[in-house]
């Protein structure tokens, strides 16, 4: 079985970095989570947190922490985290290996 994780892009890392420092709270780790919803399924969040459970997975890079539950790791692993920015906006987007297909935003998807 392949082994289960997410890689953090540079870019990604850079911006956890910024919103860790403007909230100057250094235990803030960017939580990644999956749920049931958006118009293909399931959808990713995104939210700062500074506290993990016993069904959560960390992972560090750069000097940042991304922290996923394990039934969210299922669905995204092999995924590759980054950050966008761009005319439209700037936002946290998940390449994600295991979606069979995703909506025009990129924000939710099906497997």
């Amino acid at each position: 079985m392949p082994e289960r994780k997410i890689e953090i892009a540079d870019s990604a890392a850079k911006r956890i970095a910024d919103l860790v420092r403007a909230e100057e709270n250094a235990a803030l780790m960017l939580r990644v989570a999956v749920s049931g919803g958006g118009c293909s399924g399931f959808q990713y969040g995104f939210s700062l947190d500074d506290q993990s459970t016993g069904e959560d997975i960390i992972f560090e890079a750069n000097g940042v922490r991304v922290v996923i539950d394990e039934i969210s790791l299922d669905l995204v692993s092999g995924a590759r985290l980054d950050f966008v920015d761009e005319m439209m906006g700037s936002f946290f987007k998940l390449e994600n290996p295991n979606a069979a297909s995703t909506c025009g935003c990129g924000s939710s998807f099906s497997i």
